[in-house]
């Protein structure tokens, strides 16, 4: 016969953590949130200047436009076609909605710049 000798240990036993898989889903959610909230915000633009990282230059801008004012009834479509009647729409419109900082919506009375290229 063999005999096999056992060692008592004293100190403190180690104690082994096992993590449930509700456990690992809750530790997952807890680090994850915080990058999908960030990358929410930055995709809805509310962090965008925050994480575009501004560039400082010394040119100044040297940029003409006029201004029109929106009559009722009118969109961006007929007034694309009006300063613009051998541009693409879709361009004039996409560069008014820059210029003017909007995004497809606009109100009778209201002023909105367009690019001087088109006005000529």
């Amino acid at each position: 016969m063999t005999a096999i000798a056992t060692a008592r240990i004293t100190g403190t036993p180690t104690v082994r953590v096992r993590m449930t898989p509700r456990g690992r889903r809750a530790l997952a959610l807890l680090v994850a949130a915080p990058v999908i909230v960030a990358g929410t915000l930055a995709g809805a633009g509310v962090l965008g200047g925050a994480l575009a990282g501004a560039v400082a230059s010394s040119s100044t801008s040297t940029a003409e436009f006029e201004h029109i004012t929106v009559l009722p009834g009118q969109s961006l479509w007929q007034i694309a076609e009006a300063v613009a009647p051998e541009a693409d729409p879709r361009d004039v419109i996409a560069e008014i909605e820059l210029l003017n900082g909007i995004a497809g919506a606009i109100q009778p009375g209201e002023q909105l710049a367009i690019p001087a290229h088109y006005s000529r």
